[in-house]
This record gives C-alpha cells, sequence and structure tokens, in this order.
C-alpha cells in the first residue's frame, strides 16, 4: 500500500518580536498557551526563540533579532491593522486559533474578556463559527471552530466559480488543486535541484545560494548546532559559545 507524504499540521509560526516577555505573558495568560522553550536560536547570531505550546504538536514561536528594533510596523505594510486590513505578501494577514465547539469559543471570549481584553464576535460564516481581537504588536487575532457548522468546510460547498475565475483557475486546475497527487517518499534520496533564479529563493547572496544548494546533504547535517538543551550547559559551554 502507497504511503502518501504530505504535512500533517501545523508545527510552529513564527512571528518576529521586539518584546519577548510581552507575547509570552499575553499568549500564557490570555490565551492559555504554555511556555516550553525560549533560548538562543540555532545559527543566528544575537537571535533568541520562544516556544508557545498549543497542543502535543503545534506550537506559536517568536523570534526577537536585535535588528527588529529598525523595522517599524506600517499599516498596509508590515501589518493590516485588523482582520480585514492589507499588508504586502508574505506577511502574516490575521492568525487564527482553534477550539472544538460553539461553547468552547464563547468560554474562550469569556477568558479573553476576563484579563481586560475586548472581543468582537461570534460571527457565523457558515463554516466555521469566530471571534476577533487585537495582540501585542498590532497583531489581528482569531479563534474559530469548525464545531457547529451550518455546512461543514469541503470544496463541493465552498469553491466560488466567481473567485475562482478572478484567481484565474481553470476547472483543470481546480480538479488538480481539491484533489493533490499522492506522493511516495524515496526514503530521502532526491536530491536538491540546484540553484535556479526563478525558484523561491531565501534573501542571501547568490553565490552563497549556488554553494548551499550543491552541498550535500551528508555536508549539511555535519554543520556544527548546539543541540543540547539550555539546562544541560554549563557556564562554561556558553561563554565559549559566545566567544565563537
Amino acid at each position: 500500500m502507497t504511503k502518501n507524504i504530505k504535512a500533517n499540521g501545523l508545527n510552529h509560526l513564527a512571528i518576529s518580536t521586539n518584546n519577548m516577555k510581552e507575547q509570552i505573558e499575553f499568549y500564557t495568560d490570555v490565551l492559555g498557551f504554555r511556555l516550553v522553550a525560549l533560548y538562543w536560536m540555532h545559527g543566528v547570531e544575537g537571535c533568541w526563540h520562544g516556544f508557545l505550546e498549543m497542543n502535543d504538536s503545534s506550537q506559536v514561536a517568536f523570534v526577537f533579532n536585535p535588528a527588529n528594533k529598525d523595522a517599524k510596523v506600517e499599516y498596509g505594510v508590515t501589518n493590516p491593522g485588523h482582520t480585514g486590513g492589507p499588508s504586502a505578501p508574505g506577511t502574516m494577514q490575521h492568525l487564527a486559533f482553534n477550539v472544538d465547539t460553539l461553547d468552547d469559543l464563547l468560554n474562550m471570549r469569556d477568558r479573553i474578556r476576563s484579563r481586560g481584553y475586548n472581543v468582537m464576535g461570534p460571527m457565523d460564516h457558515g463554516m466555521c463559527h469566530s471571534i476577533y481581537f487585537q495582540g501585542p504588536e498590532d497583531t489581528c487575532l482569531e479563534v474559530a471552530t469548525f464545531g457547529n457548522a451550518d455546512y461543514p468546510i469541503g470544496p463541493k460547498d465552498w469553491i466560488d466559480p466567481e473567485v475562482q475565475e478572478l484567481a484565474g483557475i481553470s476547472d483543470e486546475e481546480l480538479a488538480k488543486f481539491t484533489n493533490p497527487i499522492e506522493f511516495e517518499g524515496q526514503g530521502g534520496t532526491i536530491p536538491n535541484p540546484g540553484y535556479n533564479p526563478d525558484s523561491y529563493n531565501p534573501d542571501r547572496p547568490v553565490q552563497l545560494l549556488q554553494g548551499m544548494f550543491a552541498m550535500p546533504d551528508e555536508q549539511f547535517a555535519m554543520i556544527p548546532m548546539e543541540k543540547r538543551p539550555p539546562s544541560m550547559m554549563s557556564d562554561e559551554d556558553r561563554a565559549a559559545k559566545h566567544a565563537n
């Protein structure tokens, strides 16, 4: 039997921050997430990571980079300002968290309001119910549930032909998008295709990308990286780390 290889959930979403403590306080107290990691970001000088756990496999991460202080919020560019506002392609428009039922959603609204924050909703979208509120550093937030939906989400009901046309999606392409091709893995034996200027590439110098993408997987895996948790690092380890 062929095993269909695909991503099966959200592991974490990383959000830039200038105030790690404020984000941690908000997400733990207001939303009930649990802080599970706070450490130097591996391989990125001067940066720290904070991970807040929603469940065993899903987290929200915050990244503090010293250069963030020079990047200012600009509505319509870096941040939309509200859940219906514009922002630059590739930026986060809003972040929606899940609960299982409408009762859970109403109780979540109670939790948020009890902390002194305004929440609008629930709004009934037919496929889900949602509440909306604003978080630290102008993040637009939502909590939603597919439970109690009048019309459960699915392509049979929720593909609008008018919007399909506006998106430039043909019927043939739609059939492919709603029934993705299954893929059987090759055990990790497929190599990188190499640098392609017309592909999606990180914002790094071309020469560096050419070398990175040509690097054998075995060589990349040998790049020194601190794997131990902070609890296992001695003062001498830390001094050596910051000396390098």
